[in-house]
């Protein structure tokens, strides 16, 4: 070939090259723009769904929330007036005033819990409406991504060296390489917000199992609370039918329940994590952690007992399955202090929803929590380990636990987070439902110890 041929062709190449080149750029851009007009149309339309979502049910729930307010400060008003009754004395009078405040105060508790389970509904259809927006935005990006990526690696076999020699000047050169560069930086730009949209996703699953889990834990409550209507409904029919009104035959049958008191001592305690051990065992225990904490054994025991978690089955699972991850490698080293078999040694299971489980033993503390109360524990027992299957080592840990959640101060609060855990004990089924149902049943208990002479 001719020298001036050559020259020909050399140019003709090198304007090819350049128009392929400016055609990869071109739809590298175009795409680039698609990307993010499809993130943007994505954050203008999340964000246009959150404000039109807001103004619609801010009033809504502001109404539901503060006739909850007002039906908690009712109730807590009947629970003054139920204290105020057992103050009295036992008078015929004074016991059906206590009947008849109990009764105002469940059918209140229904109300608030009706109102709850609304509330609930609402959250669970809103995180569902978030989550399918987020799942089919990340879905668009992730075909944009996808082709953007194509492109990119058909751009990239194109070596530098060969752009340098194939440039008609230096500017072109540093053009090409540059506008390369920017579009890898969008291009990583873009990755991230793909992962941001993945954590907002995760978050609002994560929500929408606790929100499902409290709706059905607050249809338990509701239920539990209207068979406890009937049956204080039934006592005081029943007191009313056997005393006919007289303050004597009240006071005759005052003397022959207390005859009976004596049989709370031999009654079954079934403990929150399974087992189960006569309530003057458990009454000893308690008192030997309460001297230590000044957590008071009544509440402790209302605490611990199965029937304040709604009778909920804890389950027995390997830690395999049901475990945290970040919990297993403490677990182990939990049982392999302790000489025990970790496969041998079953935990609470995972919920239906996924989940973890994992708590140990009585007090049903997680491995990373009780490795935290294990120096105190021992402590207090003066023994050189401690178990979380060990009944004493149990009724201990969760002495300390409810006096470090502040049960000096308000038992509700720390009962609440007790069961439901420091990061989301202000749910309104941890303290309206388990909180308040512990302090119910501590009441209760607190009548038996004083009947039984424990």
């Amino acid at each position: 070939m001719k020298p001036n041929q050559k020259q020909a062709s050399s140019v003709s190449g090198k304007k090819v090259l350049k128009n392929q080149t400016e055609k990869i750029r071109l739809a590298f851009l175009a795409l680039l723009g698609s990307a993010i007009f499809a993130f943007g149309i994505f954050a203008l339309s999340h964000s246009s769904y959150t404000k039109a979502q807001t103004i619609t049910t801010a009033e809504e729930r502001a109404q539901l929330e503060q006739q909850l307010k007002d039906l908690e400060n009712q109730i807590d008003t009947y629970n003054g007036q139920i204290a105020d009754y057992k103050k009295q004395g036992a008078t015929l009078k004074g016991t059906i005033g206590q009947l008849d405040s109990k009764i105002a105060k469940l059918n209140l508790q229904i109300k608030a819990a009706q109102i709850a389970l609304t509330q609930l509904n609402e959250q669970i259809g809103d995180t569902e409406t978030r989550i399918n927006i987020i799942q089919g935005n990340i879905e668009s990006d992730r075909i944009a991504l996808s082709q953007l990526l194509r492109n990119l690696r058909a751009a990239e076999d194109t070596s530098v060296l060969e752009v340098l020699l194939k440039s008609d000047n230096f500017s072109d050169f540093f053009g090409d390489v540059n506008n390369l560069t920017v579009l890898q930086d969008s291009l990583r730009g873009t990755i991230q917000d793909i992962t941001d949209l993945k954590g907002q996703l995760e978050d609002q699953r994560n929500k929408l199992v606790t929100n499902r889990a409290d709706l059905a834990t607050a249809k338990l409550a509701q239920q539990a609370q209207k068979n406890e209507t009937q049956t204080v409904k039934q006592q005081q029919s029943t007191l009313l039918q056997q005393t006919k009104g007289q303050e004597a035959q009240y006071q005759k049958l005052v003397s022959a329940t207390k005859a009976q008191a004596a049989k709370i001592r031999d009654r079954l305690f079934e403990l929150l994590g399974g087992g189960q051990m006569s309530f003057g065992q458990a009454y000893a225990l308690a008192k030997v952690a309460s001297d230590a904490t000044g957590v008071r054994p009544a509440f402790l025991l209302a605490v611990l007992d199965r029937e304040s978690a709604l009778g909920q089955n804890v389950g027995r699972c390997s830690y395999h399955q049901s475990m945290n991850p970040l919990d297993k490698p403490v677990f182990l080293a939990i049982t392999g202090s302790l000489g025990i078999d970790p496969e041998k040694q079953l935990v609470s299971c995972a919920n239906a929803d996924g989940q973890y489980g994992g708590a140990m033993g009585p007090a049903q503390f997680i491995p990373r929590t009780w490795q935290s109360y294990v120096s105190k524990i021992i402590s207090v027992t003066g023994r050189s380990v401690a178990s979380p299957w060990n009944n004493a080592d149990a009724f201990v840990a969760a002495a300390l636990y409810l006096r470090d959640a502040g049960a000096a101060s308000n038992e509700k609060i720390a009962a609440a987070k007790y069961y439901c855990g420091p990061g989301g004990w202000t749910r309104y089924v941890c303290t309206q439902v388990y909180g308040q149902r512990v302090v119910d049943k501590a009441a209760q208990f607190e009548s038996d110890i004083a009947n039984s002479e424990l």
